[in-house]
């Protein structure tokens, strides 16, 4: 672990198109970026201390995999879906655990992960 009580985590994804992927996240997002701290990234907070940015690195694109854990899988999968991005991968493992997996224009991995549904 490291030893400090302050840590913020900035989660990179490499793109080779800025605009068209800034478009593709705002979308899977849900909103604008937090801040621009240049012209080539664009940063989200996802939650207090923890960011995901895209980055204009083309000889990097399409490596990323990155994996959220939420509250409410199926509500945060219907609002992006109502945005207009469905999922490339729906899976459920043997204990139950939910994986949602969408892809942006250069192949990146952004999945969300859910606990398993309770019993009807």
């Amino acid at each position: 672990m490291i030893p400090t009580t302050n840590l913020d985590l900035f989660a990179g994804i490499p793109v080779t198109d800025y605009a068209v992927a800034l478009s593709w996240y705002q979308r899977l997002l849900g909103e604008a970026p937090a801040f621009y701290p240049n012209d080539r990234e664009a940063v989200w907070e996802l939650a207090p201390h923890r960011y995901m940015y895209i980055v204009l690195r083309p000889e990097h694109a399409g490596y990323a995999v990155h994996l959220s854990f939420v509250d409410d899988l199926d509500a945060l999968v219907a609002q992006i879906a109502d945005r207009g991005l469905d999922p490339a991968e729906r899976e459920t493992y043997s204990n139950g655990t939910r994986k949602i997996t969408y892809r942006d224009p250069d192949g990146n991995e952004i999945a969300f992960g859910g606990a398993p549904l309770e019993p009807a």
